[in-house]
């Protein structure tokens, strides 16, 4: 069968089939930095949850992010840049990691990985406090 294909029906199920969303859990490491663990795709219409997400981390306080790619399973030119928006905004550094190799060799090929710090290791220990996504928020309020 195929997806989107309601069964029995052959008619199209628009509960069957839903656009890759971008989850982002925040967790605060201290006062200054905060690591967001993307899970997900950063695409057009996500991007701007990973900025908006950003913005607000900086407004508490938390100039230096860590960006964890680890569930990132897709990046186009508007993932890029809002990468390039959220390091132009902050006064502190981003951390790009967990890339997958398809990633790096993005950030390579645009020259991003020099502009932006990728991290070979993991980010300092820290404490789970949110989980927000415009997209996955609306997506939730539909499911229940």
């Amino acid at each position: 069968m195929s997806p989107g294909v309601a069964p029995g029906t052959g008619g199209w199920d628009h509960q069957a089939v839903r656009a890759p969303l971008l989850s982002i859990e925040v967790d605060r490491i201290d006062a200054g930095s905060a690591r967001l663990r993307l899970a997900g795709e950063l695409d057009f219409d996500t991007a701007p949850d990973l900025v908006e997400a950003a913005a607000g981390l900086r407004r508490d306080g938390h100039q230096e992010l860590w960006l964890d790619f680890a569930g990132v399973t897709l990046c186009d030119s508007s993932g890029l840049s809002a990468l390039l928006v959220v390091h132009r905004a902050g006064a502190g550094a981003v951390h790009l990691l967990g890339l997958n190799p398809r990633i790096q060799r993005l950030l390579d090929r645009t020259g991003l990985a020099d502009v932006l710090a990728v991290a070979p290791h993991a980010a300092p220990g820290a404490t789970h406090d949110v989980v927000t996504s415009r997209a996955a928020a609306a997506d939730a309020r539909e499911v229940g």
